[in-house]
């Protein structure tokens, strides 16, 4: 490891010593055992030790260990096991399994850690002269299959750990712009920012363990986008280093200067260069921040309510709804002496039956506000009377204030749910409002046909997350009680089934997760094949030697993670 850069563990999400616990949460196991059958109070099995696995070996050769040792400094060109082993993989359940396995695929032969933009540009052109293949790397937290080599690559594998580039260069406070290195994580950049009186407003669930240039190679969206914008709205500007030449592109508000090069960078996935800074708009603190919970009868009754807000004179800071499960599953996370868990074992239930609600068909929903003390109290005025008109009720931002400080804990589950034999992941989509409720409806069906067809229990729920002009993006998770060694095939099967779902319904293969090689199978459902065409004529030009992370968004046709096992 390298001073000052952080990394996970090489098995699972996060930092040794942090995992998901449920012991101090009663209702939790009971939910488990309700929709999977699965008992998660009974041992597990222990963890592989990384020593005992066959890691394969660095094919790195002398002569570009010692170009890049040159350009670097040797403690920053490592070739370890562990550090290889971390590079190789994001935090997909997939690659999960396979790396709890001893299944390491083609792993990197080296990793570098520049601590310059002259250093950035050394190593590519370094990787280039050997006819090598170089991946960047953020924060290790990609679930698409984006990180990893294609089984297949018989040249050398770097990868590039942009974690020493990690500081906030210049603010350009009359114009709401900042100038940051790629490498920093969510918190480092919030911090030195906020120092100042700033903030970037941008909080996936990966915050913690992604960084802004990941951000932007993926088109990530945050739990705030409803303000602050994704990621894409966010930067404005950006330097990326190419083979021989360095893109720069200034921090304009807007401009007319042909097809937008900006946005072909961003959602690029290291397929036409390592991006090494990007100016992105920031905001002053708001004064007030508050995020409310409120109840609805179905969860298509959230869905109307979040249509509304967004329609609205209201600009909140996040909207979010919970269908029937979800709902169901945050409340079996809720502490015994937690607020939330008192409220709705006392009068708040008592309060929905007479109303005539189903318990069983309630939705639970997170709005949030930002801004001046009567800005924030304008605002949720204006949401509770959508919210009543569409028959919910609000139970007070008790609830959204213990949301906040858990939001970036989601991620340890899928962990936990891998120990106890359950195969967990995550897809999300966006549709038109028209299509929302269908799309919603359609897939969750699906899902429980595909169990069906395999023979396993599991599960499936789904909130809305990001809320737009036109439509609304949905983000489900799904679990299936699998510990066979065929459990592989399971999660095929129901995650070819979303992903076609999606396409079949008016969605889109993803939100702000990204393609990689996971969901590079559905793209021309999803963007034509002359979309795909266009997409694939620009990276063959900019890369016609194939040095830059191959294989990701558009498919090549190469044996891989998409081809073998999720084919539609």
């Amino acid at each position: 490891m390298i001073d000052g850069v952080k990394q996970q563990k090489w098995w699972g999400w996060g930092e040794e010593g942090l995992s998901y616990h449920h012991a101090d949460k009663p209702k939790f196991a009971p939910f488990v055992m309700k929709l999977t059958g699965v008992d998660v109070n009974a041992p597990v099995k222990p963890l592989p030790r990384l020593e005992d696995l066959d890691v394969p070996p660095s094919q790195l050769t002398g002569a570009l260990r010692e170009r890049l040792e040159a350009i670097c400094g040797a403690g920053f060109v490592q070739t370890d096991d562990e550090t290889r082993v971390v590079h190789g993989y994001g935090k997909g359940v997939r690659d999960l399994m396979r790396v709890r396995s001893g299944d390491f695929g083609r792993l990197p032969d080296v990793v570098v850690y520049p601590g310059s933009q002259a250093e950035v540009e050394g190593i590519v052109d370094a990787v280039v002269d050997a006819d090598a293949v170089v991946i960047p790397f953020g924060g290790g937290s990609n679930i698409v299959a984006a990180l990893e080599a294609l089984p297949d690559e018989k040249r050398q594998v770097v990868s590039v750990n942009l974690g020493r580039l990690n500081k906030v260069l210049e603010i350009d406070e009359q114009s709401g712009l900042a100038h940051i290195q790629a490498g920093v994580f969510g918190p480092d950049m919030e911090e030195q920012l906020q120092a100042r009186g700033w903030t970037m407003g941008h909080h996936p669930d990966s915050f913690v363990w992604s960084t802004l240039g990941g951000w932007i190679a993926t088109r990530s969206s945050g739990m705030q986008s409803d303000k602050y914008g994704d990621i894409a709205d966010i930067c404005r500007g950006l330097t990326m280093v190419m083979p021989g030449q360095v893109l720069t592109l200034r921090p304009l508000p807007s401009t007319s200067s042909g097809p937008s090069v900006r946005e072909m960078v961003i959602g690029s996935e290291g397929r036409l260069g390592i991006i090494t800074s990007a100016w992105v708009n920031v905001h002053r603190i708001p004064e007030v921040r508050e995020i409310q919970a409120y109840f609805f009868p179905t969860y298509e009754d959230g869905l109307k309510a979040c249509e509304q807000i967004v329609a609205s004179d209201a600009s909140v800071m996040m909207a979010r709804v919970s269908d029937a499960v979800e709902t169901q599953y945050i409340m079996a996370n809720g502490k015994k002496s937690s607020t939330l868990s008192s409220w709705l074992s006392k009068g708040i239930s008592k309060l929905m039956e007479a109303k005539g609600w189903d318990l069983e068909r309630i939705a639970m929903s997170f709005i949030g506000f930002e801004g001046s003390a009567n800005h924030v109290t304008y605002e949720k005025g204006l949401v509770g009377k959508i919210v009543r008109a569409n028959g919910g009720m609000g139970v007070g931002k008790g609830p959204g204030t213990l949301y906040d400080q858990k939001k970036y804990d989601t991620p340890y589950l899928r962990d936990f749910m891998l120990d106890h034999g359950m195969v967990c992941d995550v897809s999300e989509t966006t549709t038109p409002w028209r299509h929302a409720a269908e799309i919603h409806d359609r897939t969750v069906a699906r899902v429980h046909e595909a169990l069906a067809e395999i023979g396993k229990r599991g599960t499936v729920f789904c909130h809305l997350s990001h809320s737009y002009h036109s439509g609304a993006c949905q983000y489900f998770t799904f679990a299936i009680a699998d510990d066979s060694e065929t459990a592989m095939a399971s999660y095929d099967h129901v995650k070819r089934v979303i992903q076609q779902s999606f396409m079949d319904f008016h969605g889109t293969v993803s939100h702000h997760h990204g393609v990689g090689e996971e969901h590079s199978p559905w793209m021309e459902q999803d963007i034509s094949p002359a979309g795909v065409f266009i997409q694939r004529t620009l990276f063959e030009g900019v890369d016609p030697g194939r040095n830059l992370n191959p294989g990701k968004i558009v498919h090549e046709g190469r044996p891989g993670i998409s081809t073998n096992s999720a084919t539609p």
